[in-house]
C-alpha cells in the first residue's frame, strides 16, 4: 500500500465520521418528526466558531471543545423553541423556506460577530503525530477524530437500541400518534431528539475546526453532503448513516486525491487535472444515484437503528 493511497485512506475514514456526527442528527430529526432542517449546516458551522473562540479564550482547545458542547446544545433548543416548533405541523415546503431563512440570518449574524476571515484555531494540544511508515507523519489529532467519532457511533447505537428513550424514540419514528395518546409527551421527545442532534453537529464542527477553515457558510458543504448520505443510508436509520457517511467519505477523498492520476494514464496533465476535478466532485453524486437504483429507499430504508 503506497503511503499516499493509506493517508487519504485515513483522510477520507475521517471526513465520514465527520459527516456522521453531522448526518445522525439531521436523520433522527428526518425519521423522528419528519422535519427537514436545512439549517443543520449552520448548528455544524456555530459548533466550530464556538469552539474557537472558548478556546482562545482559555487558552486550551480540549477546554474550548468541552464548553462548546452545552452551549451547542443550548443554541439548538433555542433555536427550537423559538422558530422550529412552530413548522412541525406546516408542510415540508414551509419549512425549507423557513429553516433556509434561519441559516441566511444566523451566517449574517456569525459574519457580523466574528467577521469573514478565518478565525484562527488554538491547535490541539499534548499532541503530534505517528509514524505511518518510514517518512510518512500522519498527525495524532485526525486519529483522535476518528476515534471519536466511532465512539459516538457506538453510543448512538446503544442508546436508540438498548435505553428506554431510544425505545421512545423509534416509536415515535414509526407511529407518533400512537406514542402520544399512550401518554408520551410528543413535543418534549420531539425537543430532546433536535437539541441532542445539534449537540452532535456542533461537536462535529467543533472537531473539525483545527483540520478544516472556520470561516462563514462552513456548514454548506456538509449539509449538502450530510443529505446524500442520509439518502443513502435510508432516512431515520443510525446504522445507514454510519455506513453511508464512511462510504461517502472515502469516495470523496479518493475521488479528490486519485482519479486526476488516473486520468494522466489515457489523458495528457492538464486535461487529466481538469476532468479529474470535475468528475471527482460529482462521484459522491452518482454514487447515490446508482445506490438508489438498486435500493430506492437506501441502504438501511424503514430500518430505524
Amino acid at each position: 500500500m503506497s503511503g499516499l493511497f493509506l493517508v487519504q485512506l485515513l483522510n477520507g475514514v475521517q471526513l465520514g465520521v465527520l459527516l456522521f456526527l453531522v448526518a445522525a442528527g439531521l436523520t433522527l430529526v428526518f425519521g423522528v418528526m419528519h422535519f427537514i432542517n436545512l439549517a443543520h449546516g449552520v448548528q455544524y458551522m456555530l459548533g466550530a466558531y464556538l469552539a474557537a473562540s472558548l478556546g482562545i479564550w482559555t487558552g486550551s482547545f480540549w477546554l474550548g471543545l468541552l464548553l462548546a458542547l452545552p452551549l451547542s446544545l443550548a443554541a439548538g433548543l433555542l433555536l427550537e423553541f423559538l422558530v422550529f416548533r412552530h413548522l412541525y405541523d406546516r408542510d415540508h415546503l414551509s419549512q425549507v423556506l423557513a429553516t433556509f431563512g434561519v441559516i441566511l440570518f444566523l451566517d449574517e449574524a456569525v459574519r457580523a460577530l466574528w467577521g469573514s476571515a478565518p478565525l484562527p484555531v488554538p491547535q490541539p494540544e499534548g499532541l503530534g503525530s505517528i509514524v505511518l511508515m518510514p517518512g510518512l507523519l500522519y498527525p495524532v489529532y485526525r486519529l483522535v477524530i476518528i476515534g471519536a467519532g466511532l465512539g459516538v457511533g457506538l453510543l448512538l447505537w446503544l442508546l436508540v437500541e438498548r435505553t428506554r428513550m431510544g425505545m421512545l424514540v423509534r416509536a415515535g419514528a414509526s407511529n407518533a400518534p400512537m406514542v402520544s395518546a399512550l401518554g408520551v409527551d410528543i413535543r418534549r421527545l420531539f425537543t430532546i431528539v433536535f437539541g441532542f442532534g445539534a449537540m452532535l453537529a456542533g461537536f462535529g464542527g467543533a472537531l473539525a475546526g483545527p483540520v478544516f477553515a472556520v470561516v462563514p457558510r462552513m456548514g454548506d458543504t456538509v449539509l449538502i453532503l450530510a443529505f446524500v448520505v442520509i439518502v443513502i443510508g435510508g432516512i431515520g436509520s443510525i446504522r445507514g448513516a454510519f455506513l453511508a457517511a464512511l462510504l461517502v467519505g472515502l469516495v470523496d477523498t479518493l475521488g479528490k486525491a486519485m482519479l486526476p492520476d488516473l486520468l494522466r494514464l489515457v489523458l495528457d496533465a492538464a486535461p487529466a487535472r481538469q476532468a479529474g476535478a470535475a468528475l471527482a466532485s460529482m462521484l459522491v453524486y452518482l454514487l447515490m444515484a446508482g445506490i438508489l437504483a438498486f435500493r430506492p429507499a437506501g441502504l438501511f430504508g424503514g430500518v430505524r437503528a
